[in-house]
């Protein structure tokens, strides 16, 4: 479980929050996630130049908030047009973070972190949606945002059972949000992991057993890093999708 550990860098284990006991150490996650956030900002200023004929870095980054626009405007409607900077950062950052953790940069010695693999990380993203879901449901439609949770003629007698059955299934949304893109990414790296020990324990052995189990794990291996790469684009995709499904709820009640 080495790849998933989390490791202060610099001398910063004894750093401090005032005298307070949390340690606000700079780690490997922080690391990646300043790596991933600095890649993002260059990916879309370099396709901010507006060229009257648009080059590939300017078609990629349009390609991308196009994609984010088309399924916000599917989803919630013509107001979902100010949801685009949010989303369209959200699934970037997401994507552009499982995308670096599989890079085989280890080869130079450089350990690339996939700081996604984390609830912790997954649950701060989700609790930035959840919030904006909130906000946006009380500030626009008041104690009507309730009514969310009463489905569309629900017969009276039925509401005291319906609403903290809707409540609790609403209120559990961040953490399957969360948990979710957690899961899917620390399964795929660690069975990554459970793969190239067969590779290495096998051609230890000997040629026979490197031939048995060995050179099977290391096609599969193979296989499973071009389906992490597939999984790495869907669920960034599924995370932004969702969360434009729960601002739909809050903007239109549904």
């Amino acid at each position: 479980m080495y790849q998933f550990t989390i490791k202060p860098l610099g001398g910063t284990e004894a750093w401090e929050l005032g005298g307070s006991g949390i340690n606000i150490a700079f780690t490997n996650s922080a690391l990646w996630m300043a790596i991933t956030t600095v890649v993002l900002i260059a990916f879309v200023w370099g396709g901010m130049k507006r060229q009257l004929v648009p080059g590939r870095w300017q078609m990629a980054v349009e390609s991308f908030t196009g994609f984010i626009d088309d399924m916000l405007e599917v989803n919630i409607g013509k107001a979902g047009k100010k949801y685009v900077p949010y989303v369209f950062s959200l699934f970037m950052f997401i994507l552009f973070a499982n995308l670096l953790g599989l890079m085989p940069v280890g080869i130079f010695g450089i350990h690339p972190f996939t700081f996604t693999s984390h609830f912790t990380v997954t649950g701060v993203l989700a609790a930035i949606s959840f919030s904006i879901v909130l906000l946006v449901g009380f500030f626009k439609h008041g104690f009507k945002f309730f009514g969310l949770f009463v489905p569309h003629g629900t017969p009276l007698p039925m509401i005291p059972i319906i609403f903290p059955i809707e409540l609790v299934s609403f209120m559990v949304r961040p953490f399957s949000l969360a948990l979710r893109l957690f899961v899917a990414m620390m399964a795929g790296h660690l069975l990554l992991k459970v793969l190239s020990s067969f590779v290495i324990d096998g051609t230890n052995a000997g040629a026979i057993f490197g031939l048995i189990a060995g050179l099977p794990s290391f096609l599969l291996m193979i296989a499973i890093s071009a389906l992490e790469i597939l999984v790495a684009g869907v669920q960034a995709y599924v995370f932004a999708l969702l969360t434009a499904l729960y601002i739909n709820d809050a903007e239109n009640l549904h």
